[in-house]
């Protein structure tokens, strides 16, 4: 796709932080013309495929079909990795639990156990709030934790959806990007509680808030983010794609709840 507009989309994790970072770089580049949409990392890739897109942002990597797809029809794209994100796993304020093993995290997100007595003493259903199956989130989550989703569980559009309803429904839990509920290492708004998270019974529980468990990698629901840019739309992106990497496009990663990572276009 070649146009006087560079055209990105994808990922609703990373939807919010990219039109910060268009908006920044438009205001050095004031002749710049980009635009952002959502939609789900699945969307993203469709449109890059079909044309319909310069970029598509991920926050999963492509599967074998897609990758199949892109040999089949002829389309060549370069991947970068931009940042880093925390999933973040939030409970309504009132919850008394503050901390789950990843184990726990799988039973009750499969739909194991569907009651929140053993986490808190209250025989009260749970009640799952989560992202579409095309989500690069959903996938990804349920290959880290090695589960299906729950047949119960509700499909949200986004994640705001999920954090508003999650605010709503005392029984409930959600999975969000951080970056959507955190801001310079604090929390967003009330009404929610990020829950701490350990690898196994006995061992340390972190919070994504925590940046130092975050950049030692111990917070468990660490993950890298992609863009894939399709070849013939790689010079137009360029520009773009270097501010990410300097010192302001960073600042604002940082700010937002993500983790910058350094990348080198020079040699494509």
């Amino acid at each position: 796709m070649q146009s006087s507009q560079l055209v990105i989309k994808g990922s609703d994790t990373e939807v919010n932080l990219m039109a910060l970072l268009a908006e920044a770089y438009w205001r050095e580049n004031p002749n710049s013309r980009i635009s952002v949409s959502g939609g789900g990392s699945g969307v993203g890739i469709v449109a890059l495929l079909n044309g319909r897109a310069d970029v598509a942002n991920s926050s999963r990597p492509m599967n074998e079909k897609e990758r199949a797809l892109f040999r089949e029809y002829g389309v060549a794209c370069d991947t970068v990795i931009f940042a880093e994100d925390a999933i973040a796993i939030i409970v309504h304020a009132d919850n008394s639990v503050d901390s789950l093993t990843l184990e726990q995290l799988g039973q009750i997100f499969s739909g194991q156990q569907r009651n929140w007595q053993p986490f808190n003493g209250k025989d009260e259903l749970i009640n799952i709030y989560g992202r579409p199956s095309n989500s690069g989130t959903h996938g990804w989550l349920q290959k880290k934790l090695g589960i299906k989703f729950s047949k119960h569980a509700l499909e949200m559009n986004g994640n705001a959806q999920i954090i508003e309803a999650v605010k709503i429904d005392k029984n409930s839990i959600g999975y969000v990007s951080a970056g959507y509920v955190l801001k310079n290492g604090k929390q967003t708004d009330d009404g929610f509680k990020i829950l701490r998270l350990a690898l196994a019974t006995g061992q340390p529980a972190y919070t994504p808030a925590d940046k130092r468990a975050i950049e030692q990698e111990k917070y468990p629901l660490l993950r890298p983010l992609y863009q894939y840019i399709r070849r013939e739309s790689l010079s137009q992106a360029r520009a773009f794609l270097n501010f990410i990497n300097t010192p302001r496009g960073e600042e604002i990663l940082m700010a937002n709840g993500y983790f910058p990572v350094k990348y080198d276009l020079s040699q494509r």
